[in-house]
């Protein structure tokens, strides 16, 4: 499992790395996301949406932000 630390970036970045990162692994791979923008989780369901991929899960960090499991499509 890969894990994608996105940490302290805002929008769109988020979005736009874990697209990237995602090209770059193969279908059914799981990708560890962390990211604490507030616009990070519609912007993750969105991406996931149109690119086909699962969002297994989506858990809040103590410290603020988001913990995202993604399967590739």
């Amino acid at each position: 499992m890969t894990e994608l630390d996105l940490l302290g970036l805002k929008c769109p970045l988020p979005a736009l790395r874990t697209a990237k990162r995602l090209e770059l692994l193969p279908s059914g791979a799981e990708l560890v996301l962390l990211a604490d923008d507030p616009l990070a989780p519609l912007d993750i369901q969105h991406l996931c949406n149109d690119g086909g991929h699962g969002l297994l899960s989506r858990e809040p960090l103590a410290a603020g932000g988001w913990r995202f499991v993604i399967r590739r499509g």
